[in-house]
């Protein structure tokens, strides 16, 4: 788009780390809008203070519109919302729900390869987006007038279950792929055993427990809203993911 852009990341340079704000002025000197997405995510409870002061930072060095990635039925997160809003710069909030990609490059991508969806979790639907459409609206928010002090809810564009996601996998690779519900113990347990650090097990554990509850099994319109156009079906990245070959080992 001819637009000039400055990577955050701790390979970037200047670089920019969540775990050294001594950084942080480098990497947003000069930047007009800069997209907030904080690693891991914005229910742990580090969150609010890094926020908090990389908003003090923006402000104090001319930043004129702040974009924050947020989580659909997140009140930790919620609350690093309103540090944004009443930051006294131009903000846009995209709230999402859980990722198509949590399957092909995220903590799914072995369960998925295994053969075996296994997660503590029931019959609960959840709208899946795709990371496209959310980075889709973050650069429309951040390159284009008109976003300003909206929240875009984004979802995709039916609920799902984990079954369905583990049948639309199926039905994508030809390969039989389920989905088993554990007891969360068992879970815990298993990324215990695997070596996961314990800020990544308290976070699932946050996740499965306190957010897929049913409170998001609804469809909204921030796709829509920002963009002019509906969401990505989750068939459609199945299919996209397929024919890539990244489930190709897939049991």
């Amino acid at each position: 788009m001819g637009v000039e852009t400055r990577i955050g990341s701790r390979s970037a340079v200047p670089a920019f780390d969540w775990q050294v704000p001594a950084g942080w002025d480098a990497a947003l000197k000069g930047a007009h809008a800069v997209y907030i997405s904080y690693t891991p995510d914005l229910a742990v409870p580090a969150a609010k203070d890094a926020i908090q002061e990389l908003t003090h930072r923006a402000k104090a060095l001319g930043v004129k519109h702040l974009v924050l990635l947020s989580g659909r039925g997140e009140p930790d997160a919620q609350a690093s919302e309103r540090i944004v809003q009443e930051s006294g710069i131009d903000w846009t909030i995209v709230r999402a729900s859980w990722f198509n990609q949590n399957f092909s490059e995220g903590e799914f991508l072995p369960l998925v390869l295994s053969g075996h969806i296994t997660l503590p979790v029931g019959h609960v639907q959840e709208p899946f987006i795709d990371a496209d459409d959310i980075a889709d609206v973050a650069v429309a928010a951040l390159t284009q007038t008109g976003h300003t002090g909206e929240v875009y809810e984004v979802t995709g564009p039916r609920l799902m279950t984990f079954e369905d996601v583990a049948q639309e996998i199926s039905n994508a690779t030809g390969s039989l792929v389920n989905f088993v519900r554990i007891p969360s113990e068992d879970f815990l347990q298993g990324l215990r055993q695997a070596g996961a650090p314990d800020d990544q097990i308290w976070l699932l554990d946050y996740l499965f427990t306190n957010v897929l509850d049913g409170r998001n099994a609804h469809l909204t319109d921030g796709v829509q809203r920002a963009l002019g156009r509906p969401p990505k079906d989750f068939s459609e990245f199945a299919r996209e993911m397929a024919a890539a070959g990244l489930w190709r080992d897939a049991a």
